[in-house]
């Protein structure tokens, strides 16, 4: 029995040894943190949670005079946070005099993002650089520019903030908008710093995890004269209107000509129709006794000279169609 009870004492003490590091209590012992006693050390075990996740943040932000608790970085880590980032990101909010509490540095951390990189971005401000951006001023005139844009991290709107692509593209948004109510693109390549000016006084980092400190113009080129090429189309396409309705004027006046044409036809018909009855009419009045011999010769007299001026007039004026018609006449 002597044997068996050291035998069963070692196994305890093994077992004692897996669960409880003594080596980690002695260090936060030793530090001056208060709540790491064997119980709790041996509770993370029985939880999976790793012993030095949690005690050797727990030391440096206690050491560096924050105020943490086991339960506080035990709670987070179990969240899928990450502990050693959180507390480092309180320590250095606090040399840096920002405040953060853990709370927001955890719903930080839980939300995806950084805290040390947010504390990091709110001591030193960050540089963003927009694409090239292209306006049109009221003359015409495209222009390019893009911009430099400092930031400065916004810890209470970090949580639920958006993010550097909606800065950036809120500040190109800016940029087309002051090129474009500007009279001129000589206005804006004379005063490049009026687009920085005009931009940040439409407070764009709202809603945003960012504060924008300042937008510099890096650069503004001359594109295309839009405004030119827009004005060429459009006498182009005035043009080509103007042509079609002229081409429908003609097309109009063709129909209109053969329609005179065949009303002069349909006239000589009638003129025709009405010259052969002449005849039957002096037959029949002379039958009648309504026209005398004499007065039928007194009207031929008058036809023959009628066709002898006729012709005359005919031969002055070759283009006369009168001509025509008395012959017919005759």
């Amino acid at each position: 029995m002597w044997m068996i009870a050291p035998a069963i004492g070692f196994l305890v003490l093994i077992v004692f040894l897996q669960f409880f590091p003594i080596g980690l209590w002695i260090t936060a012992l030793a530090s001056g943190v208060p709540g790491v006693t064997p119980f709790v050390l041996i509770g993370m075990k029985l939880r999976k949670v790793p012993q030095d996740k949690i005690v050797l943040p727990l030391i440096a932000g206690v050491k560096a005079g924050l105020d943490l608790s086991v339960n506080q970085l035990e709670t987070h880590f179990m969240a899928r946070g990450n502990v050693e980032t959180v507390v480092m990101a309180m320590i250095s909010a606090q040399r840096a005099k920002i405040d953060l509490t853990f709370e927001q540095a955890s719903a930080i951390d839980l939300a995806g993002r950084n805290p040390l990189e947010a504390v990091q971005m709110s001591v030193i401000p960050r540089v963003l650089e927009t694409p090239v951006v292209a306006g049109v001023s009221q003359d015409g005139v495209e222009l390019k520019a893009f911009a430099r844009v400092t930031v400065r991290a916004n810890i209470k709107g970090f949580v639920g903030g958006a993010g550097e692509a909606t800065v950036l593209a809120r500040v190109g948004e800016g940029i087309v908008t002051t090129i474009g109510s500007s009279a001129t693109h000589k206005v804006v390549l004379e005063n490049p710093d009026e687009i920085s000016r005009l931009v940040l006084g439409k407070g764009l980092d709202a809603g945003t995890a960012f504060e924008i400190l300042s937008v510099d113009i890096a650069d503004v080129d001359v594109g295309d004269n839009i405004g030119a090429r827009l004005r060429t189309a459009q006498a182009e396409a005035d043009k080509q209107i103007a042509q079609a309705k002229a081409e429908e004027r003609r097309v109009m006046a063709v129909a209109r000509e053969q329609e005179m044409k065949a009303y002069v036809q349909e006239m000589r018909a009638k003129v025709v129709e009405a010259e052969a009855a002449v005849p039957l009419a002096i037959a029949d009045a002379l039958r009648t006794g309504k026209l005398g011999a004499m007065d039928y010769f007194s009207l031929r007299n008058l036809q023959a000279d009628t066709e002898m001026r006729q012709g005359f007039g005919k031969m002055a004026d070759p283009n006369d169609t009168e001509g025509e018609f008395s012959h017919t006449s005759s």
